[in-house]
């Protein structure tokens, strides 16, 4: 098995970061509550998302799923980590961790074991896992192989 992907406290805090600035961005008329995510690539490069709502709410798509598709959409396909935060009003209150759905966006790109999730109230306070921590016993490519 692979060894998870190592994260400075620097690296952390800077993902975390971009998170909460995107944060705002958010477009929520319907719940409130604003998500923002920062996605790190392998090469270094950062992909930031923030939750799109509509009316019609199956169309919704979360901050993490859009920092993802903006990434593979440019080619990306190697990541390390991705923080995300997220509160009603935009005011992260407690940690917000990513729903099912984009958990399995997630595996469908990176290797459970080794890609970080970073949830965070703040950038010096946060929780740091592995996907595989998140998402136990996932179904992926290789169970297509």
């Amino acid at each position: 098995m692979d060894k998870a992907y190592d994260l400075t406290k620097e690296e952390a805090q800077a993902l975390i970061r971009a998170a909460f600035e995107v944060l705002p961005q958010a477009y929520v008329p319907y719940s409130h509550f604003h998500v923002g995510a920062a996605l790190l690539c392998a090469d270094g490069t950062v992909y930031t998302g923030v939750n799109i709502e509509n009316a019609s709410y199956p169309a919704t798509n979360c901050a993490e799923r859009t920092a993802i598709f903006k990434a593979v959409s440019e080619g990306k396909r190697d990541f390390k980590a991705i923080a995300v935060c997220g509160g009603t009003d935009g005011k992260a209150a407690d940690f917000c961790p990513p729903c099912g759905v984009c958990r399995q966006v997630m595996r469908e790109f990176c290797r459970p074991e080794a890609f970080k999730v970073l949830l965070a109230k703040s950038c010096s306070e946060y929780r740091e896992m592995t996907l595989e921590e998140l998402l136990p016993l996932s179904f992926g490519p290789g169970n297509l192989a």
